[in-house]
């Protein structure tokens, strides 16, 4: 099986955000392994698509994600 890609893995994260966290932490590891396989330090979402986009909502993810490894940042509307 190839390598998923970090598009491939952040669209699968956004899908699983709007599924009410549905296997969230198996999307993240595999955001986790395609950040390393592409020798990236960090990841950045589009906030408008993910759930609650406050900043509250944006703090919480990017603390949730940390936890697990993965930095977390927000492309700029």
């Amino acid at each position: 099986m190839s390598e998923m890609t970090v598009a491939d893995a952040t669209n699968r994260v956004y899908e699983s955000l709007q599924a009410d966290n549905e296997d969230l932490d198996l999307h993240i590891a595999a955001l986790k392994s395609a950040i390393k396989h592409e020798g990236l330090k960090e990841v950045a979402f589009d906030p408008a698509r993910i759930v609650q986009n406050n900043r509250s909502g944006r703090k919480l993810l990017q603390a949730y994600f940390r936890q697990r490894g993965v930095k977390v940042t927000f492309a700029s509307s």
